[in-house]
């Protein structure tokens, strides 16, 4: 495919295939899932072909190992339309006892009753996100988080993305198909995407049918509590302020389905062990899995969001979490941020499955520097490095021009200069 642009989720499908018979490809629609799929597989079975779905279904119903034969590795796109393929994959794969054998990609997760067996040990899962900075080419990669994890002390580079590129890069988002398209074009798709969210996708994954009205203003009001500890109380009665009632149950319930469909992608709070026994905070920090979808709820273009720095910089922070996720996946860590009950917080912490972590505040802006910093450092005094090591590093990702090291050792890096 000569006009796909390569992802960091190619080289972490190709390791999962290695070491395992399946693998599981999950991701919000239209983020490339099906594309990445395609370049690794030998066969493909389209589910949602209009043209075969009713044949698909049937043989699924009779004889679902007949949609398994093909060239190895065989690429089952939408394999949740039809649930009892899961089963027969992982039946299949224990049969042949070879790695390698099949992709399932899917932009949903089905109810849990489903599937009759978890795939463990036979099927990976890979999460698929929308594309970093650093795949769509817009960072330029001089500052990568491996060499920091590795030690690298002397960081340097110039981030070429202006102000006003970041409120289009942000409107616009990390969708495939958007990527090098007429700005108004990509603002038109994440409307179109959020419409489709809101008034067929999220009923999709539950038999309960889903208000669409109640569900574009819950969305509205995750979009305003934005990379914030917003409870579920709180969105409650943000919602009530636009809509009529509606209760905590039916709340949590478009939540649920709003997860399942990978629109919504909250940031866990990390509980590391600390010198001291100050309280931690252990709410989540509300995001979207990518920052169009809030601006595009909000009906927010990149012009206006020029004319709104508050608003700016919680979606920056958001644009940010976005690629420190994907950056995160490729280095197989996770992604935290830390709040204690004494007000001292991070934006993202980074931890690898080998125990090394970072510490990462986000400020678009020059002014905030000093602070940050200070709050960083602080942050890692508190660590018992009894327990767990010292950082990595610490971190202010911005959206500034230069990538450097500061006197107190807190590395400075815009994100257009981010790579994993």
């Amino acid at each position: 495919m000569a006009d796909y642009l390569p992802r960091l989720a190619d080289l972490l499908l190709q390791k999962a295939l290695r070491a395992s018979g399946a693998v599981l490809i999950e991701g919000p629609k239209w983020c490339g899932k099906t594309r990445t799929a395609q370049n690794a597989a030998a066969s493909v079975l389209m589910m949602q072909d209009p043209d075969k779905q009713s044949s698909y279904l049937q043989a699924a119903s009779i004889k679902p190992s007949l949609l398994l034969q093909g060239e190895v590795p065989r690429l089952l796109d939408e394999w949740q339309i039809a649930p009892v393929l899961w089963d027969a994959v992982r039946f299949t794969v224990d049969q042949r006892s070879q790695t390698g054998q099949f992709i399932l990609t899917g932009s949903a997760v089905p109810s849990d009753n489903l599937t009759s067996h978890t795939g463990t040990g036979r099927i990976s899962r890979i999460r698929m996100r929308t594309m970093s900075l650093c795949e769509s080419k817009h960072s330029n990669g001089l500052v990568s988080l491996t060499e920091l994890f590795d030690g690298l002390q002397d960081i340097g580079g110039i981030n070429s993305i202006t102000i006003d590129e970041f409120a289009q890069l942000i409107t616009r988002g990390g969708w495939p198909a958007s990527v090098g398209v007429d700005l108004d074009i990509a603002e038109q798709r994440a409307r179109d995407y959020v419409d489709a969210v809101v008034n067929q996708d999220v009923s999709r994954v539950s038999p309960v049918e889903k208000n669409p009205g109640k569900v574009r203003t819950l969305m509205r009001s995750i979009a305003r509590n934005l990379a914030t500890e917003a409870s579920l109380a709180t969105l409650k009665s943000d919602v009530e302020g636009f809509e009529d009632s509606i209760s905590a149950p039916t709340i949590a319930s478009y939540m649920n389905a709003l997860e399942r469909i990978f629109v919504v992608e909250d940031l866990p709070a990390w509980n590391p062990a600390l010198r001291s026994k100050t309280p931690l905070r252990s709410a989540a920090k509300r995001h979207f899995t990518d920052p169009s979808i809030a601006t595009a709820v909000m009906g927010i273009t990149a012009g206006r969001l020029l004319e709104d720095f508050n608003t700016f910089g919680y979606l920056f922070e958001s644009l940010c979490i976005r690629d420190l996720r994907v950056y995160a996946d490729y280095l197989d860590g996770n992604i935290f941020h830390y709040r204690d009950k004494t007000g001292l917080e991070s934006d993202a912490i980074i931890v690898l499955r080998d125990g090394r972590w970072a510490a990462i505040e986000v400020k678009m802006g020059a002014n905030d520097f000093d602070v940050a910093a200070a709050n960083l450092l602080k942050i890692a005094a508190r660590i018992d490095t009894d327990k767990m090591r010292q950082p990595s590093f610490l971190m202010i990702l911005t959206a500034t021009e230069f990538a450097y090291r500061r006197p107190d050792g807190v590395c400075v890096v815009p994100l257009g200069c981010l790579k994993p």
